[in-house]
């Protein structure tokens, strides 16, 4: 499974709106520019978002974009599959042997497990641990 720019980019709009959280609405522009990122693009990726109810858009002067719902009550799940699609490591397992789609099978389900079980609180919060940034993973 690799997660495209769709996935990373709209994680991205909203964890800065969780950030935010409770304090109006938050525009695209500032988070483009905030992240360097393109407007253009994540205007392409709220209306999924804004779709599935992830986040609400306020209209005005001062509009922008909220949370649709508590950061704890989203999880990344609901915004990779909003964005991805089904969550799919491997495709017509059907024709493997048992113990490869069994392989497969468990792989993608601790995928699923882990974007089902974070939280866009816990993803909030996860920059206040100094630890987090001293670790170095070699593959």
């Amino acid at each position: 499974m690799k997660i495209t720019t769709k996935g990373r980019y709209g994680l991205t709009i909203v964890l800065e709106l969780t950030r935010c959280f409770g304090q109006g609405p938050i525009s695209l522009r500032s988070i483009a520019e905030k992240k360097g990122l393109s407007e253009h693009y994540l205007e392409q990726l709220i209306g999924p978002l804004r779709n599935a109810g992830i986040v609400k858009s306020i209209r005005g002067a001062h509009g922008g974009y909220i949370l649709g719902d508590e950061p704890a009550k989203i999880t990344a799940s609901d915004i990779i599959r909003t964005l991805e699609g089904p969550i799919v490591l491997v495709e017509s397992i059907e024709d493997e042997e048992a113990a490869q789609r069994e392989l497969w099978m468990r792989i993608r389900n601790a995928v699923k497990d882990v974007l089902d079980s974070t939280t866009l609180e816990d993803l909030a919060s996860h920059g206040d641990d100094p630890l987090v940034d001293g670790y170095m993973f070699y593959i």
